[in-house]
């Protein structure tokens, strides 16, 4: 995929923030400091259009990413951050539903979970969730540089049966640090946005 344009098109809280853009889009769920602005930056070969930051929690609002015209990431507040009160969560978790459940160009929401550790009672709440909606639920398991190959496939494995996935070829192991994953991934999302790559 050539990225000739890429801009942070708007952050919203509200439905009525959301950009009035009619391409498709795909949005993208983990927890705090998962590695999800990352992952942004290193597939839009950008060093610092989605900020990030070594606090977690810094993603409150979600983050409308504007590519090439012809599409948009969506980065959705990270969740089980353990510093943030009862009411911050379920104002973020409600920002979401309202989402999933509103956003109709909204073509799929990929869940990112960290290779090194089995997902969370959070990770599979959320994966749960991305299901009901109707999505399909593919995981990326990012910082997948920190293990070798033979331990990324008993990783990936353990997220397949902890998730309860059917299917391991949905979950793709990536690294922003040395970019693997990046052209799976890229083809895995021209095949859903339905575009020429």
């Amino acid at each position: 995929m050539i990225i000739k344009k890429a801009e942070l098109l708007i952050t919203a809280v509200k439905k009525e923030q959301y950009p009035d853009t009619v391409v498709p889009e795909i949005a993208f769920a983990g927890k705090s400091n998962v590695g999800k602005s990352s992952m942004i930056n290193a597939l839009l070969n950008r060093r610092s259009l989605a900020r990030t930051s070594s606090q977690p929690g810094k993603t409150q609002t979600l983050n409308f990413y504007n590519i090439n015209d012809s599409f948009n990431f969506v980065d959705l507040p990270g969740y089980g951050y353990a510093k943030v009160s009862k009411s911050e969560k379920e104002k973020w978790g409600k920002m979401i539903d309202t989402f999933l459940h509103n956003r109709k160009q909204l073509k799929e929401v990929i869940l990112l979970v960290d290779i090194r550790h089995e997902p969370s009672n959070n990770d599979i709440q959320m994966y749960d969730w991305i299901k009901s909606c109707g999505y399909t639920g593919y995981v990326i398991a990012s910082k997948a540089d920190k293990l070798s190959k033979t331990q990324q496939i008993k990783s990936v494995n353990i997220i397949k049966k902890t998730l309860n996935i059917t299917d391991k070829n949905i979950i793709i192991p990536f690294s922003s640090a040395s970019k693997s994953g990046v052209e799976q991934i890229w083809d895995l999302f021209v095949n859903i946005l339905g575009l020429e790559n």
